[in-house]
């Protein structure tokens, strides 16, 4: 499916996976729904898997939305505790937008949608809400740590039957200019990967360094990075400076914490230091993700003084995360807001686009780790890698699996919204205009449409369905369906062939 369908789909009101190999496109797509959809009144909550990568849109984790924090299952009377404000927001979500959904546990997306019903007391999925699911399952997987709970891509979560959500298989590549790369990569996620291919990988592999100094280094665990960003920390001249976060709440709390808290305990920072902000700034002069230099401390304070990329200059003072039950606050954890950043984790690179990297790939531990990376430049010629290993070049299987009913079910859900097709051409001539103009021509076009069709592209609410089922299962047409419920003939023949199958035949 292109870009232009894709987003009809979205904007007519229907829960989605969309899906697509790196680069075709995802965060582009969502960016373009979520300005249009707000833009017509709705209430958005963007969300994704992880904080840096809610960053890319503007938003913050689903495990904070939810308030399932750290959680692997709902405690009782856990809605009885969560924060009033917590509840309006739910309560008030027209759209749920889940991004890098790859990395998310099934039982954790059931923890969710359970959280929804009951606080907008509808045993809908997700209590009614439009649900926008976005990722690769090529990607990362959802991690799983001895010490909890074990889990599984979210196609195999209880509510993800139930949804079934349409698949949106983005097909168009928009990142890679090269075709050696695109083969290379499309062949991992076929898990055909040949000499060839492999010879071409290793013929980038160089230990010499980089005359570019800025250049990014993707590294597959976390003390290769910190070893890194400490040594070249030690190059620079001038006195060095040491913050030690402080910490409340019992032990086990604060741990608990701290392995969802990005800022390290203690952050030691020279004059000339890359950095990298680790939460978003209430002021809005910084995001978890920025990068910046520090070019000075605070006389007085010894605060670090960055400059970032966007050339906002911000004294960088203590920021607080909160571990809480409810209402209870469990732990805490008070730092300056910056980590090191001139190297970091394939993990926080999920996402990124890079003009150029230098990647070690020796340590790849999980299938995916090393499409993520290499995924992560335009071509072969932007890529300078120090090594690679066996798992670097594997792929889940059960990725493989998934795909394939993903594709299949792409294909048939890209027939039913075939009548969208013109509305799609039609955007695609205004779209520039309309995201400058706050989508007023797109608006005016929904309200020509609904003086035909007075529901058309609103949600579908649990009343209308059985309306809908109950006519259709006493004869009623499909033209006499899109008189009676508003809605364009297209629209009532989806809607029954998501209840009743995609045999029902066609009907006049």
């Amino acid at each position: 499916m292109n870009q232009g369908l894709a987003l009809e789909v979205m904007l007519s009101g229907e829960s989605v996976l969309l899906t697509g190999s790196a680069g075709a496109g995802k965060t582009y797509v969502l960016n373009q729904f979520i300005r249009l959809a707000k833009n017509d009144g709705k209430h958005v909550s963007v969300t994704a898997t992880t904080g840096l990568a809610a960053t890319h849109l503007g938003g913050t984790t689903i495990h904070s939305w939810s308030g399932i924090g750290i959680s692997d299952e709902l405690q009782h009377g856990f809605i009885e505790f969560m924060a009033k404000g917590r509840k309006e927001i739910i309560e008030k979500t027209d759209v749920l937008i889940i991004d890098e959904i790859s990395m998310m546990h099934d039982y954790r997306l059931d923890m969710v949608d359970e959280v929804c019903r009951v606080v907008r007391k509808c045993d809908e999925p997700f209590g009614g809400i439009q649900i926008i699911m976005s990722g690769d399952f090529f990607q990362l997987p959802p991690i799983n740590r001895g010490d909890s709970r074990a889990g599984g891509f979210v196609v195999n979560s209880k509510v993800w039957q139930e949804l079934d959500p349409t698949i949106i298989y983005l097909q168009e590549q928009h990142r890679q200019d090269d075709s050696e790369l695109l083969e290379i990569l499309d062949a991992m996620r076929a898990g055909e990967l040949r000499r060839e291919h492999a010879e071409k990988l290793l013929s980038r592999v160089t230990d010499k360094p980089m005359d570019d100094e800025i250049i990014t280094e993707l590294h597959t665990v976390n003390v290769d990075v910190d070893r890194i960003n400490e040594a070249r920390l030690d190059t620079l001249p001038g006195d060095e400076l040491f913050y030690t976060q402080s910490t409340t709440g019992g032990k086990n709390y604060v741990e608990a914490l701290q392995r969802s808290v990005l800022a390290p305990n203690v952050l030691r920072l020279k004059k000339g230091a890359l950095v990298m902000a680790v939460k978003n700034s209430l002021d809005k002069k910084y995001v978890n993700g920025s990068l910046g230099i520090v070019m000075d401390f605070e006389a007085g304070t010894e605060y670090p003084i960055v400059e970032f990329k966007s050339g906002k200059v911000v004294t960088m003072t203590p920021d607080t995360w909160e571990l809480r039950d409810g209402d209870k606050k469990r732990a805490s954890i008070s730092q300056i807001p910056l980590r090191l950043a001139w190297a970091i984790t394939v993990h926080k690179s999920q996402g990124m686009t890079l003009d150029a990297a230098r990647i070690d790939l020796r340590k790849a531990f999980v299938e995916g780790m090393g499409y993520v990376a290499l995924s992560r430049v335009k071509n072969l010629f932007s890529l300078h890698l120090l090594g690679i290993n066996q798992m670097a070049l594997r792929v889940s299987e059960d990725a493989q699996n998934i795909d394939v009913l993903l594709r299949d079910k792409a294909a048939r859900d890209q027939k039913r919204f075939a009548y969208l097709e013109e509305l799609a051409k039609k955007r695609s001539t205004d779209l520039p205009k309309k995201l400058v103009k706050k989508s007023s021509g797109w608006s005016e076009k929904i309200a020509k449409m609904r003086q035909t069709y007075p529901n058309a592209y609103m949600p579908w609410e649990a009343s209308q369905d059985a309306l809908l089922k109950e006519k259709f299962q006493n004869g009623t047409t499909v033209k006499q369906l899109s008189k009676l419920l508003g809605r364009h003939e297209g629209s009532i023949m989806m809607r029954l062939q998501k209840h009743f199958g995609e045999d029902i035949g066609t009907i006049g």
